[in-house]
């Protein structure tokens, strides 16, 4: 009797090790059955490849559940760059995009732009920022950037015109 491989469909294993590096609940259940692999006499150069890490990491845990406990197995949040603009000021720049004009402020726009939002942020907040930032901002405030579409209105008929120009003889066969 053959033995049939399982196969996964519909996402890619790189996609599955993302997902459960997201769940913070779930990297603390992996380290901690790895301190429990450890405690039943496992070595820690055994169980890298288990658990795709370093020895060094393997150990660290063992050493944060010694210290701390179960809760020291989940990890601390990082400190990052401290934001700019309060929460306030961000729902004040979103209730102005959404509601207000650019013109209204005395740009001479109909529509906000990256650029004139730097501007609108520079003066009312005296916080200056990139041209990039500016749309991760957006992003923040659950808003994305679109782009207008010109319109031309000699492209309106090209296809007829292009098509008669088919039709039309040619001066070489004359």
């Amino acid at each position: 009797m053959s033995k049939v491989a399982l196969t996964i469909k519909h996402y890619s294993s790189e996609e599955l090790r993302s997902l459960l590096r997201k769940d913070e609940k779930f990297q603390q259940a992996i380290r901690l059955y790895a301190c429990y692999q450890v405690s039943l006499g496992k070595r820690p150069h055994e169980l890298e490849s288990i658990y795709e890490t370093s020895f060094k990491s393997i150990c660290n845990w063992v050493n944060r559940l010694n210290e701390g406990g179960i809760e020291a197995l989940i990890d601390k949040e990082k400190p990052g760059r401290s934001k700019r603009l309060s929460k306030e000021a961000l729902a004040s720049i979103k209730e102005v995009v959404l509601n207000q004009q650019p013109h209204t402020y005395g740009y001479n726009s109909a529509t906000w732009t990256g650029p004139l939002l730097i501007e609108y942020i520079r003066k009312q907040y005296q916080v200056s920022y990139k041209k990039a930032q500016i749309y991760n901002i957006l992003k923040e405030l659950g808003l994305t950037f679109q782009k207008g579409k010109g319109v031309y209105p000699e492209a309106e008929d090209r296809e007829e015109k292009v098509e008669d120009l088919k039709k039309t003889p040619g001066s070489k066969g004359s």
